[in-house]
């Protein structure tokens, strides 16, 4: 007879495997994937190293997944943004604000997830995430120039552009000690930047307008 783990058992590896994601996320906002070793994030879960590789067979894939689920909120919180009300032009603003407001507060995960030199593997996971977050925003785009609140342009094209402008504008700034009004700074920038490298641009008040496309 098969043995059939109770619920009981399912609870407790649930909750270790947590425990141990919830360790290497710690242990990566104080240093980075280098201070992120198994055996480390093993002692910071209360667990055995050994333990660890039962949930995860190398320290890749406990990145990989670490890498996954947290960029996996990120995206959650664009998305919803995206499917919201109003003006696509704005929802795409609303949503490039969000993630790089929140990316900026994460510091030196955000850095570690964006920027850190790694391996393959979180390298290919990486892709993934960009990919996701470009489709968002490459539809955004799509909407917006049916709605004639754009010039017309390829959406894939630009989608993968504001990812690419995003994510490199981010990386200064997560690699260094700023103050709060930096912050707010930066994000206007990188905002400012992707809406009038799409033909849009924004007044003193806020608001959108068009921008004549170079030809």
């Amino acid at each position: 007879m098969a043995y059939r783990r109770t619920a009981q058992v399912e609870t407790r590896l649930a909750d270790n495997r947590a425990r141990i994601l919830r360790a290497a996320r710690t242990l990566v906002s104080d240093g980075g994937f280098r201070q992120a070793q198994v055996a480390a994030v093993a002692a910071a879960a209360g667990l055995a190293t050994g333990s660890v590789y039962r949930y995860f067979p190398s320290k890749a894939h406990l990145m990989v997944e670490l890498l996954r689920s947290t960029c996996a909120r990120e995206i959650e919180v664009v998305q919803a943004i995206a499917s919201g009300g109003g003006p696509a032009r704005d929802r795409l603003a609303d949503a490039l604000r969000a993630f790089v407001e929140r990316a900026l507060k994460g510091d030196r995960l955000a850095y570690a997830i964006v920027a850190e030199p790694a391996s393959a593997e979180i390298e290919d996971a990486r892709q993934e995430i960009k990919r996701a977050l470009a489709l968002i925003f490459g539809g955004l785009v799509a909407e917006a120039v049916a709605a004639s609140d754009m010039p017309d342009q390829d959406p894939n094209i630009a989608g993968a552009c504001i990812v690419g402008a995003m994510l490199e504008g981010l990386m200064g700034p997560l690699a260094r000690d700023r103050a709060a009004e930096d912050d707010e700074a930066v994000a206007t920038g990188i905002v400012a930047f992707c809406l009038r490298a799409l033909g849009q641009e924004q007044n003193a008040k806020g608001e959108h307008a068009h921008v004549r496309a170079v030809r």
